[in-house]
């Protein structure tokens, strides 16, 4: 695919990549991980926002599947502005839409006041795949991986660190006061990065009815994104099912955790992060192809062995979180390398499609969540988040051995 045709400005030669300083990458990191935490700080709050705010148990999963609707829209609608606006005000001003849909969240009187600010949440919560493009410009081909690799643990680890994090935070004040600290939080890290971030203006004068309308050529014409898409758009949908469900059986008869228990069983999942910078490594040395179907059979029996929580095994679950973890987050590293090296000047859209089309799994996953569980208990969610990451490994065992 020539990707010079979707921009005429990307046939200019592109300056060297300068490469970025230990302490923006550790700041682009935490930024990155505060951002994404808003998207999973209601996973394992469903079961006290739903009754507070007049949800039933079946349309329990809303509260999380909007979230993630809203952020697949953001991705399509916002991100492919990086490849047109200056970067650094974009970024900005997308925190400071998330700091008001936050505070319209902790403040929501009723079901439907906070179904709409979740939505918005995850619209907005779009500024960290701002973020990952910008770094991935700051750096030679050469080091990439590594470098997307470390700004994504951080990403990864505030995605892990939300749901314990949330579950102590509402054991203590309350679930308002979640989303209440998260809106401050997005204040300053919006004041702290536009005092730090380094400016950035994209070469292209593509209008924004352009933009959008490159994303089906993107899509269509470039194969690498659809596959990886599709990789993980399966792995998501079952990491999404299972932190979205678990929850539910952990607070329930079986396991009677509390609020403060259950953040305790979602701490274990942080030590996913430690995939990342493995994965981008991995990346780097040509071992894309291994690395995936490692991660995606790594998925697979993982949610296979969770099953045995229904006999009420609790280390069963807790394994079976980490090692989802694990895989999922190493597959989401390879895939997002594989896509930024694919062109500068269509770096953000590219980004943007991949992260929508696995973000739709994610959606698809949390949806489910509530229904297999309430109709089927712990072995449906088992059952069904099995097969995601086998679906995934039967298209991946269609790969071509050249394929990136």
């Amino acid at each position: 695919m020539n990707l010079e045709k979707l921009n005429p400005s990307a046939a200019a030669p592109a300056a060297a990549a300068p490469g970025i300083k230990n302490w923006l990458m550790l700041l682009m990191a935490t930024a990155c991980g505060l951002i994404a935490a808003n998207l999973y700080y209601a996973q394992p709050l469903i079961g006290l926002i739903a009754p507070s705010i007049g949800i039933d148990e079946r349309g329990a999963s809303l509260i999380v599947t909007l979230t993630q609707m809203g952020y697949c829209a953001g991705l399509v609608l916002l991100v492919p502005l990086a490849d047109r606006l200056e970067n650094r005000r974009l970024v900005t001003t997308t925190l400071m839409a998330a700091t008001a849909a936050l505070a319209a969240e902790a403040l929501a009187p009723n079901e439907p006041v906070f179904l709409v600010a979740a939505l918005c949440v995850g619209l907005a919560s779009v500024a960290v795949q701002m973020l990952v493009p910008m770094a991935a410009h700051m750096v030679p081909e050469a080091s990439r991986g590594r470098v997307v690799g470390k700004v994504v643990s951080g990403l990864l680890a505030g995605i892990m660190l939300a749901r314990p994090v949330s579950s102590l935070i509402a054991d203590a004040w309350g679930w308002r006061a979640v989303f209440g600290l998260s809106a401050v939080l997005m204040t300053v890290m919006a004041l702290v990065l536009h005092k730090l971030l380094p400016q950035r203006r994209p070469n292209n004068t593509q209008t924004y009815a352009s933009l959008i309308r490159s994303l089906w050529a993107l899509l269509r014409d470039t194969p690498v994104l659809r596959r990886r898409a599709a990789y993980h758009a399966a792995a998501f949908a079952a990491f999404s099912l299972y932190w979205t469900a678990v929850p539910l059986v952990l607070a329930g008869p079986g396991f009677g955790l509390s609020q403060r228990g259950i953040a305790w069983f979602c701490l274990a999942g942080v030590s996913g992060v430690l995939a990342a910078p493995i994965a981008g490594w991995m990346a780097d040395k040509g071992h894309t192809r291994l690395g995936t179907g490692v991660a995606l059979a790594t998925i697979a029996l993982a949610f296979a062995g969770s099953a045995a929580g229904v006999n009420g095994s609790l280390v069963a679950l807790l394994v079976g979180g980490i090692v989802i973890d694990l895989g999922v987050q190493a597959n989401l590293v390879l895939g997002q390398r594989a896509i930024l090296t694919l062109g500068e000047h269509v770096r953000s859209r590219l980004n943007a499609l991949y992260l929508a089309l696995f973000f739709a799994g994610g959606a698809l996953g949390s949806a489910v969540a509530s229904v297999a569980f309430v109709h089927g208990g712990w072995l449906w969610v088992a059952i069904i988040g099995t097969c995601f990451p086998t679906l995934a490994l039967i298209l991946f065992a269609t790969e071509g051995p050249t394929t990136a």
